[in-house]
């Protein structure tokens, strides 16, 4: 990436903006550990580097979850709260579970429930919630909609995932946090390139250029033709 320092910047300015426009004081966000999180983290720290909020939100999650986003936190000097969901999350099931098994709505539950914490003490703070979610994931419609993309602001959406590693290098994020796989934590040994069925690079090569396998194309294609609706506010009927 060209002028990463100018890019930031402007990144940097534009979250101002928006928050300065709205009469919100900061910004709020889930702090998971993740890259994403850890770039999101280190924008917000300079937007607004005492009115940002991380909050780490463990739901049935990991340990070295919880340890990468202190890790983070500790590395950006950022205020962190945390907000144990595990047991909103089993009471939850618990009152809603039938005979059906369905593991992807089970695990959709765990963003919404954090969407709902964050806006809470959004409000609380008169920050807005900002979101993690990079171009990649977007095009694919790789989040959890009403969850992680339930949010006021989207600064990285305009980046691959390539080029979140480059932002994350440049902000000084710890090296274990850029390097070790993606995950959206869903469940025991879950990894997003797993998930999707292909790596960030070549979907990033798709993205840039529009090339790749044939098979590939066409799946990247209709993953992103289905979430379209995700990626879109609700259709409103009108007379």
């Amino acid at each position: 990436m060209e002028n990463i320092d100018k890019v930031c910047e402007k990144v940097v300015s534009w979250m101002q903006d928006i928050v300065n426009k709205s009469g919100a004081k900061g910004v709020i966000f889930g702090l998971s550990g993740g890259i994403d999180s850890a770039v999101m983290a280190g924008l917000a720290k300079k937007a607004f580097p005492d009115n940002s909020l991380g909050v780490i939100m463990p739901c049935h999650s990991h340990s070295i979850d919880e340890e990468h986003g202190l890790l983070v936190a500790n590395a950006l000097g950022l205020d962190t709260i945390k907000v144990d969901l595990t047991e909103n999350y089993d009471l939850f099931m618990r009152n809603v579970k039938d005979n059906k098994e369905n593991r992807l709505a089970e695990s959709n539950v765990k963003p919404r429930l954090r969407m709902t914490t964050l806006y809470y003490f959004a409000q609380l703070n008169n920050y807005l919630v900002a979101g993690p979610s990079n171009k990649s994931e977007l095009t694919v419609g790789y989040f959890t909609k009403y969850g992680d993309s339930g949010v006021d602001l989207l600064p990285l959406a305009s980046f691959v995932k390539s080029e979140i590693v480059e932002l994350a290098k440049y902000l000084n994020i710890p090296e274990i946090i850029i390097t070790k796989p993606p995950t959206a934590g869903l469940w025991e040994n879950q990894t997003d390139e797993k998930e999707m069925g292909f790596s960030y690079e070549v979907l990033d090569e798709y993205i840039k250029t529009g090339k790749g396998k044939k098979e590939i194309v066409e799946k990247i294609e209709k993953m992103n033709s289905r979430s379209e609706h995700k990626r879109k506010y609700p259709p409103i009927f009108t007379l």
